[in-house]
């Protein structure tokens, strides 16, 4: 068997499967397959062969038919594949049938070949990536509630002598060859942590709010750019790869503007289709960062011929979030790249909101900047107040973390203040209006 490494890590040779049923469209799977192949390569695999089945229904034993694995059990025997992935979420007793028939009816403990499923990929790249306390729990928890059932009680799966490393990466791994009791009570000490970690970031989103400085949230879908964007405008010295799903840990960093107010910038976690209800849950911690915002940064991939579907998914997942009506500018990057067409954004999007940069050349990058600052002052107004002596110091002090202070005068009746307040601190202060 050929092995190839790349910084030591051996690349697993892998086939990937699709489904292409009489209520999908064959461009949509095909695009899924190739986003498929791009998820196994960032997580050190290699598609060496390409399955695509026709069928009017899924097979409910094993996805894409008897005769069809007969076929994809030919092609893993004769070229050297140990690992199977579907583009799709298999049930545990589709993995279990499928792994039965690729590796006989007995299987093989100690090696033979693997099934796992577009989820199972997803996470093991989370495991992979994550870096922070909170991270790495998420994935461990989302690993333990998704791959336990689909794993305990097959030998094939659980046998530690097997090769192969992608999905079996992670903190979760070792936890998966203990008994369901054990696992029962793993988890309940992870949802515990991370509610704490949870009530922890509350606390500092209560901070931030507190203080007045806005929230921008980088959104968007995987690998559009997002860290290079923060990297471009902060030096946040963040990993910045050309692969799938690079970041999973938020990273927040302050920003100037030319006009001197300061921001927040948010990177997040990207998003991808058919991303399951149930990842989705897992960080809900996370991407909370885009929900509480004040205003998002959609990056677009322009150079990507999948950008009009991928803005779709972009627009459903903020949807869900509960990201409907906030300030928004649409980012097209990686402009400096060849591509087809730029999709329409979303209809009545102003045209000072669409702004086309490149991140990694800083090309576009100022007109960014003016329309951030012209987001983070739509909003807002600028006021005068005079506040009676007796008042004025908590007053004031209230006014230094709700609003942007412009200046404060002291006379023999008080303070005279000018300020610029947004809707909420417009309401909190209007008794003192001048």
């Amino acid at each position: 068997m050929e092995v190839i490494f790349i910084d030591r890590i051996e690349i697993e040779r892998a086939a990937i499967v699709a489904l292409i049923t009489r209520e999908s469209d064959r461009n949509d799977v095909e695009a899924s397959l190739n986003e498929l192949e791009r998820l196994l390569d960032t997580a050190g695999g290699e598609a060496v062969v390409r399955m695509i089945q026709v069928k009017d229904a899924p097979d409910p034993k094993t996805y894409i038919g008897s005769g069809k694995t007969a076929e994809l059990k030919s092609l893993c025997s004769s070229n050297d594949i140990a690992l199977v992935v579907f583009d799709t979420e298999l049930s545990p007793s589709q993995i279990k049938n499928l792994e039965d028939e690729l590796n006989g009816q007995n299987g093989q403990k100690g090696s033979g070949i693997r099934v796992i499923d577009r989820s199972m990929l997803i996470l093991d790249i989370f495991a992979l990536h994550a870096t922070t306390a909170e991270g790495k729990l998420q994935v461990e928890l989302a690993q333990l509630k998704y791959t336990v059932p689909r794993l305990i009680g097959k030998g094939l799966s659980l046998s530690r002598q097997q090769g192969g490393n992608i999905a079996r990466r992670g903190p979760g791994e070792s936890k998966l060859e203990s008994d369901r009791r054990h696992v029962r009570r793993r988890m309940h000490a992870l949802e515990e942590q991370l509610c704490e970690l949870e009530n922890n970031r509350a606390t500092q989103r209560r901070q931030r709010d507190r203080s007045g400085i806005k929230k921008v949230a980088i959104a968007g879908y995987t690998n559009a750019g997002k860290s290079t964007l923060l990297n471009r405008l902060t030096g946040a010295g963040i990993l910045a790869e050309d692969k799938l799903f690079a970041t999973l840990d938020p990273t927040t960093r302050k920003f100037s503007l030319p006009s001197g107010a300061e921001i927040l910038l948010i990177d997040t976690v990207g998003f991808i289709r058919n991303l399951p209800t149930h990842l989705i849950k897992a960080f809900r911690s996370t991407l909370d960062e885009v929900a509480y915002s004040d205003i998002i940064i959609v990056m677009v991939d322009a150079s990507d011929p999948e950008n009009a579907a991928q803005l779709e998914v972009t627009g459903k997942l903020l949807s869900e979030l509960g990201c409907s009506g906030k300030p928004t500018l649409y980012v097209y990057n990686k402009c400096d790249l060849p591509g087809d067409q730029i999709p329409t954004v979303p209809e009545g999007t102003p045209k000072e909101n669409i702004i086309f940069i490149s991140a990694l050349t800083g090309e576009g990058t100022d007109k960014l900047i003016t329309a951030l600052e012209n987001a983070v002052a739509s909003g807002t107004v600028r006021k005068r107040y005079t506040i009676p002596s007796s008042e004025a110091p908590s007053v004031v002090a209230s006014m230094y973390r709700e609003a942007s202070v412009e200046s404060v005068e002291y006379n023999d009746n008080g303070a005279e203040v000018i300020a610029v307040c947004d809707k909420r601190a417009e309401g909190l202060f209007k008794k003192w209006e001048a």
